[in-house]
């Protein structure tokens, strides 16, 4: 009998917002550009995209575009989703993530 799998969906794991702000501290840790969009993209699926889209004043398929791994979102975008997502993005002056404190 073959055996039946189902497509992984990390959006479906990043309940929380210490979990997608792990998620997203993860990404910038890997320094890649493809890596971070598309944490961002999966987080906002885990929200609600469309809205997203709507809120920041961008289509639904062009989030879509820049928030892919091939993506390459404006700074302007990029800003814009994390405040709408209540993301920190925080960075020493070599680059490193600096976690945000805990509270």
């Amino acid at each position: 009998m073959p055996l039946k799998t189902a497509a992984f969906d990390p959006a479906a794991y990043l309940l929380t917002p210490g979990r997608q702000q792990a998620f997203l501290d993860e990404a910038l840790e890997s320094g890649n550009a493809g890596e971070v969009a598309a944490a961002l993209g999966i987080i906002a699926r885990a929200r609600n995209f469309a809205k997203l889209a709507r809120e920041i004043g961008v289509s639904r398929q062009g989030l879509t575009k820049a928030l892919s791994r091939e993506g390459n979102p404006s700074l302007d975008t990029f800003l814009k989703v994390t405040k709408a997502l209540h993301l920190d993005v925080r960075m020493d002056r070599t680059g490193r993530v600096r976690r945000a404190a805990k509270g």
